[in-house]
């Protein structure tokens, strides 16, 4: 597995070996449309990724192999694309919409909108992550996240909000940044971009318990997580943690820093083929970090 190649980075600290021999080299720099200002990428089927918008909340999909696409949906005044998930089951899209206060569903093939969610009172919805019974959406504005059921045939439910509580609501800050599911779904990973605090939460009573860290990793956005290795895009520093975890998500150690000279503002990540990625919202195009 692809998530599996890539925690080997932080294991062995050392560059994550090429997916093929003697295969055409991946860019190692994606550009997207000008004025383009991206927050968030996800990966599709194949070689195929998206990033969204922050500024019209367009979405661009393009090739991890050539560097090429094209605008998939066009912007419209007053939305904005944040965090992107892709549902492979359905082939649809789910966009956090960032200070919009909306969270959009679509075809991931047609560009059409599936479905379009109004968060009345929403903070910045900045990320979204995945798992097969819901969507969940962070929001930096409070402690609570929004949740989009998933029936087992697919069908959309209406949008939910879950409150937070236990440590997430202890301190100075209660909103989150970044939000990733585990690969089971049976737990949440959050990170607070102004504290460096991460928690696992229940998807269910969005209860949560601090993940204890040997240090912070403040102005975390983007979260990939690789088995029990967490990458966590840490934007305004510039760099990338990787933070390896503990079996039961108790305790977590900053083992890696990874640096760019091409960093200007990395805020979310993906991999393929066994490489990391960073969309770099300074760049206003998508960076392949590692190998």
């Amino acid at each position: 597995m692809q998530r599996v190649v890539i925690a080997a980075l932080a294991l062995a600290l050392c560059a994550l070996a090429p997916a093929t021999a003697g295969a055409k080299p991946l860019p190692r720099m994606i550009a997207l449309p000008d004025g383009w200002q991206p927050a968030g990428i996800a990966g599709g089927r194949g070689a195929t990724f998206y990033a969204g918008s922050a500024t019209d909340g367009a979405v661009y999909r393009g090739s991890y192999r050539t560097g090429r696409g094209a605008v998939l949906v066009p912007g419209q005044p007053g939305r904005s694309a944040a965090g992107l998930k892709y549902d492979r089951r359905a082939r649809r899209l789910f966009v956090a919409g960032g200070s919009s206060g909306r969270i959009s569903v679509y075809d991931a093939v047609t560009g059409t909108e599936v479905r379009v969610y109004d968060v009345p009172g929403a903070g910045t919805i900045g990320d979204v992550a995945l798992t097969r019974d819901a969507a969940y959406f962070a929001d930096a504005g409070g402690p609570r996240l929004y949740r989009v059921p998933i029936a087992p045939d697919g069908a959309l439910g209406e949008l939910e909000t879950l409150p937070l509580a236990g440590d997430v609501v202890a301190g100075p800050a209660s909103g989150v940044d970044g939000i990733e599911a585990t690969r089971d779904g049976g737990r949440l990973i959050l990170v607070q971009a102004g504290t460096g605090r991460l928690f696992r939460a229940d998807p269910l009573t969005g209860f949560t318990r601090e993940i204890a860290l040997d240090r912070p990793v403040r102005n975390g956005a983007g979260l990939l997580l690789a088995g029990r290795t967490l990458f966590v895009a840490r934007g305004q520093d510039d760099r990338i943690a990787v933070v390896r975890l503990s079996a039961r998500l108790e305790t977590g150690t900053v083992q890696r820093k990874l640096r760019d000279p091409r960093f200007a503002l990395p805020t979310s990540l993906a991999d393929f083929a066994g490489a990391l990625y960073a969309v770099d919202a300074g760049r206003g195009g998508i960076i392949r970090v590692a190998p």
